[in-house]
């Protein structure tokens, strides 16, 4: 029997809520598959803060970089809205993606039958939507030097961000790109801002020499970031894989949560290099939605977001495409019985908390896997 390690990374707001059902789902596959996990949990972000001062130790750290891979909560809140700027809840979290090399984001956008119509937009727009959006993680205006904000006295400031790219990081997020669409429908559409930015004449100059050099078989269409936002919300089925920097990608994938019908509904998986050794990346695996302080401790915080990036755990860390394929039909089925949690509500559906998803969730894949 194979055995892997899980680091546990619950966070702040929903994120141990959602984190319970996830635990419900390891210990259902380590009693009915082949593979057993073992699990250790730790503190980020707020929490973190509030324990240590920081928002993440070094001893945390070195644990995520000894685990086969990280399932991730959330962090943040306005109760640390005060706190030193080092030290706030999202920088564990950008440690964490910086340390672990952990430079491609994909968010999936899929739109589940049962939820059409939950959407804000038209049914025939979204209706079997299955696109994804691959973020470059650890490089661009979120990590780029100088970044200040400086007193000019007179009662004005002068904030800096610096957005920086170079070539090989251009390069290996694009092969990242390439190599899924061979997975999927064999076409990637870059995004930047080369009209008016540096960076983006660099990125697609990078992606069509990549592209002539290693994938011709796959189609390639470049777009301006603003222009591919506007026809992501009027055509997103014309899209495949799309990629991006940083900050657009940032922005992209949370406007794919309006096409599934809420961010309670967009799973993500953060990836490394491949090992030249052990031909292992790390990963970590986290919900799209945040924190969602407002609701916190409610009982009502949609945990299929949660749940499917479990699924991605197993399929790109574990290889077992099988088991993530089944938890992934588990959630479509639990959906057609018209359960909801109260994000994704509709007319004349049953409402229910975030435990009594997870439960549902868990009888479909038991029925599934009778």
């Amino acid at each position: 029997m194979a055995t892997y390690k899980l680091l546990l990374i619950a966070g702040d707001g929903i994120g141990p809520e959602v984190m319970g059902e996830v635990k419900k789902l390891i210990a259902w596959i380590n009693k009915n598959g082949k593979t057993r996990f073992e699990t250790e949990e730790a503190l980020a972000g707020g929490a973190c803060y509030d324990a240590h001062r920081v928002s993440i130790t070094d001893e945390t750290v070195a644990r995520a970089k000894n685990a086969d891979a990280i399932i991730f909560g959330s962090v943040g809140g306005p109760k640390w809205d005060k706190v030193p700027y080092e030290v706030r809840p999202e920088a564990g979290l950008l440690r964490l993606r910086k340390d672990l090399g952990l430079f491609a984001n994909i968010r999936p956008a899929l739109c589940y039958p049962a939820l059409a119509d939950s959407s804000s937009l038209k049914r025939d727009v979204v209706d079997g939507l299955d696109i994804i959006i691959l973020r470059e993680l650890t490089g661009g205006v979120y990590f780029g030097e100088p970044k200040t904000i400086t007193d000019l006295g007179n009662g004005q400031k002068r904030a800096v961000d610096t957005q920086v790219y170079e070539t090989y990081e251009i390069e290996r997020i694009g092969r990242v790109a390439f190599e899924l669409a061979r997975k999927r429908r064999n076409k990637v559409t870059s995004m930047e801002k080369r009209n008016v930015m540096k960076t983006g004449v660099l990125w697609h100059e990078v992606m069509d020499e990549l592209h002539g050099r290693e994938f011709k078989d796959v189609t390639l269409e470049h777009q301006l970031a603003d222009a591919g936002a506007m026809q992501l919300v009027r055509w997103p089925k014309q899209f495949d894989v799309i990629v991006a920097d940083n900050l657009f990608g940032d922005v992209l994938s949370d406007i794919a949560a309006t096409l599934t019908g809420s961010l309670g509904m967009l799973p993500s998986a953060s990836l490394g290099e491949v090992d030249s050794q052990t031909k292992k990346r790390r990963a970590l695996y986290e919900p799209v939605h945040g924190s969602a302080p407002d609701i916190a401790g409610k009982g009502i915080a949609n945990p299929i977001a949660m749940l499917a990036s479990f699924a991605m755990a197993l399929r790109y860390s574990f290889g077992m495409d099988a088991q993530a394929d089944l938890i992934d039909a588990a959630i479509a089925a639990a959906l057609a019985q018209g359960l909801r949690t109260a994000d994704i509500k509709s007319e004349g559906a049953k409402v229910v908390s975030t435990s009594q998803m997870g439960d549902a969730i868990m009888e479909e894949l038991d029925r599934l896997a009778a």
